[in-house]
């Protein structure tokens, strides 16, 4: 477990943002760890801590009252969406204000215990062991708060999407969310975000705006593009372990509507369908992202068509942007453009593609809305040729025990820097692929790994050696989601945040392995 020092926590007024590239940094204990010490940064970036928006916490924190295992508010705070996580925290604290997280933080110092948090558990399987930590639950109990002039959204830590396409869509705008309502918002934003809207408008973390922590002091700041501009580029997407985030403020679009919905065939068909639509996405416009799957999915009464649930299938999903009215015409060209030649190269059992309200898009992944066991896998890949689809569709084939095997269609905007974004800010590769086992039974567990393995080795040769941090759900697995320069950045700034560790057990898998 982290150490931390039981000492009242020195504030950061004299923490002051330098200049240097990568300058050497003090051993932490050589000096008073919350006192001062170095932030490196982009040559000519300037910045203090005493310029950021802050509350400095009460010296005295207020006991709060930590659950232990057996006790219902500990199960409550393990939950995960993956019910195949097991979570193993010493304690737990459900938080419902910022003020509960700040009061749990200076409490895990002052009893030597390490840090560690999440909201709705989508991604506890790429978390490492909790044993000896405090678990936060972050279920922030305020609204979501739409600026309809600014276009922009706050949102606090706990607030799953579907809230805030809901508050968004009554002004007709759109956040650049994930497949799912049912996914925490804060955590999809900070490790990255693969949108339908991604081509359109680029990897969701480069909508953040403005992101409110609570560091290991038990101080909120508040960073941004000009308020402490190198831990708002940490944030986003390099991996946390820098405090916990209470609040975002986000950017949001204009939508008019959306063209979505689902197109499948039977399994046998994969191979004519998924080259036209490989070949169709290598020129594909950037209001329109899609997903290839092969899905074997259980029969749910009231929930699928029984013609989706009747054997393996090949699905076409995802979305075609219409920003405003007069981009309807433009978009029912793409569609037709898109899968004209799909339907008459062999007719779909389902085809459900429609013009619909943007607030309709995270129902069209076919997500299950209540936590399920699973076991996944994901690469992102290069190009790939018709003779490398087909051996890939082979791997994935009638034989799979996989619930989904899903290429995802990248570039665009999605492979665009962005000159003011963070740590993770593009994404390199033609697609992102991700394979999921339904853990139905005991036995299930053997052939899911041994499919998922198939397919990493048949796919390796066309993978880009890194990953994306919300797809990313296997800890053991390779992964590399920062290059070699913005890992070492990520790891100084954790490094003077965080000199004795706290939070050292929270950090995403970004390690620069592959």
């Amino acid at each position: 477990s982290a150490s931390a020092s039981g000492s009242n926590p020195a504030s950061l007024a004299n923490w002051c943002v330098k200049t240097k590239d990568y300058e050497q940094i003090p051993h932490p204990e050589t000096r008073d760890p919350y006192s001062g010490g170095n932030l490196i940064t982009r040559s000519g970036v300037t910045a203090t801590f005493p310029n950021a928006r802050k509350h400095m916490p009460s010296q005295t924190p207020t006991v709060v009252a930590l659950a232990s295992p057996g006790d219902k508010a500990y199960e409550q705070a393990v939950a995960c969406y993956n019910l195949d996580a097991q979570l193993d925290p010493a304690h737990t604290v459900i938080a419902t204000c910022a003020t509960d997280v700040i009061n749990a933080i200076l409490t895990a110092r002052n009893l030597g215990m390490g840090v560690r948090a999440q909201a709705t558990g989508h991604a506890a399987m790429s978390a490492s062991p909790m044993h000896g930590d405090l678990l936060i639950s972050t279920q922030l109990d305020e609204p979501v708060i739409i600026d309809p002039v600014a276009s922009t959204a706050r949102i606090s830590a706990g607030t799953c999407w579907s809230s805030v396409v809901d508050a968004a869509a009554a002004h007709g705008l759109i956040a650049l969310h994930g497949s799912s309502g049912t996914i925490g918002a804060i955590g999809y934003l900070l490790r990255g975000g693969l949108s339908f809207y991604g081509r359109l408008h680029g990897i969701a973390a480069n909508s953040l705006r403005s992101i409110t922590i609570v560091i290991a002091t038990g101080e909120t700041i508040e960073v941004s593009a000009t308020s402490v501009p190198e831990l708002f580029w940490a944030l986003r997407g390099g991996g946390g372990g820098y405090g916990v985030v209470v609040g975002v403020e986000i950017q949001l679009f204009p939508m008019a509507h959306v063209i979505t919905g689902q197109i499948a065939w039977k399994a046998s068909d994969a191979a004519v369908i998924a080259t036209l639509w490989k070949k169709w996405t290598e020129t594909a416009p950037p209001e329109a992202t899609t997903s290839l799957r092969m899905l074997n999915l259980p029969p749910v009464p009231g929930m699928l068509p029984e013609v989706l649930t009747s054997g393996q299938i090949l699905m076409i999903d995802g979305a075609i942007s219409v920003s405003t009215p007069g981009d309807l015409d433009a978009a029912h060209q793409i569609l037709d453009d898109f899968l004209g030649p799909l339907r008459g190269a062999i007719e779909p059992i389902f085809d459900s593609w429609a013009v619909a309200p943007p607030a309709a898009l995270p129902h069209t992944h076919l997500d299950p809305p209540f936590p399920v066991p699973s076991i996944s896998d994901h690469l992102v890949l290069d190009y790939l040729d018709d003779l490398a689809l087909g051996r890939i569709l082979d791997a994935a084939g009638a034989q799979s025990s996989l619930l989904m095997f899903e290429l995802r269609q990248l570039g665009g905007r999605l492979a665009e820097p962005s000159i003011t974004g963070g740590a993770f800010d593009r994404v390199r590769g033609s697609f992102s692929y991700f394979g999921v086992g339904l853990l139905a039974t005991p036995e299930s567990r053997e052939n899911i790994v041994a499919d998922l393995a198939a397919l990493r080795g048949v796919m390796s040769p066309w993978s880009t050696g890194f990953t994306l941090p919300t797809f990313a759900e296997n800890a053991a697995a390779p992964q590399r989601t920062l290059d070699d320069a913005a890992f070492a950045r990520a790891a100084v700034l954790r490094a003077n945040i965080d000199p004795t560790g706290i939070f050292a057990h929270d950090i995403s898998p970004v390690r620069a392995d592959s």
